[in-house]
């Protein structure tokens, strides 16, 4: 059986392919599956970088002032945490099955959103030389405190799945990616460096209580993101300080 793609899929295939193939039948749709060994490119110098602010009500927002929000995501979970509660107390065979195809999809969605967010986000980077930034989130669960119906949102949110797009999809692409501190990147004033808790009064909005400067407090941690992989930039391109020799 031949198979037919797209004009990038067979060039990838007769160019990188690696050991055997496997060609599958899933609901009436053949599927074939190759491992290929792409090289990665060489990475670009960047020009600048692009801070991205990562959280729940938006999902990620940029220092550019792009918003991707989490609205439709948050519905679409609850709905699927009301099903599945449903489905828990019916306590069956059969609901046990349809518990598991549920999680399944839902992971399949989130992982679809996160692919879409992370693929537009280094397309810009990439046509603009630009480098990419996130926060660094290790141990975030263990650093805040929530009330007890924000804990599963937390622990089940895919902060990390849209780091490790962003990662390989800027890797791929040869644009930099770095991860910097997330330390009071949305307490901060990326103009006087004045940091306070009170300069977020809401979640939404930032206002500096030393310079008065304000707006979407989202957008001023992605900039304050962005700030501090400048300075990161360098420390990691510098050269090597040669060793002094002692007699």
């Amino acid at each position: 059986m031949r198979y037919t793609g797209e004009p990038g899929q067979l060039k990838l295939l007769s160019e990188h392919r690696k050991g055997e193939s496997d060609l599958i039948q899933q609901k009436g749709k053949w599927y074939l599956l190759a491992t290929c060994e792409v090289p990665d490119p060489e990475i670009t110098e960047p020009t600048d970088w692009i801070g991205v602010d990562r959280g729940i009500v938006n999902l990620a927002t940029t220092s550019d002032s792009v918003n991707y929000q989490g609205r439709r995501l948050s519905r679409y979970r609850r709905w699927q945490a009301h099903k599945r509660a449903e489905l828990e107390r019916k306590n069956t065979r059969s609901s046990i099955r349809r518990l598991a195809r549920r999680a399944h999809k839902e992971q399949r969605h989130a992982t679809h959103v996160n692919h879409k967010i992370s693929k537009e986000i280094v397309s810009v980077a990439q046509r603009t030389g630009r480098g990419v930034a996130v926060e660094q989130l290790d141990g975030i669960r263990d650093r805040v405190r929530l009330r007890r119906d924000q804990r599963n949102t937390l622990s089940s949110w895919p902060f990390h799945q849209l780091g490790q797009h962003l990662s390989y999809k800027a890797r791929r692409a040869g644009v930099a990616f770095l991860e910097v501190d997330a330390s009071y990147t949305s307490q901060r004033c990326p103009r006087c460096g004045h940091t306070e808790k009170a300069n977020r009064p809401t979640r939404d909005c930032f206002c500096c209580r030393r310079c008065g400067l304000a707006g979407p407090a989202d957008v001023v941690a992605g900039v304050n993101v962005r700030n501090r992989a400048r300075s990161a930039w360098v420390l990691v391109t510098a050269p090597v300080p040669a060793l002094a020799m002692t007699s």
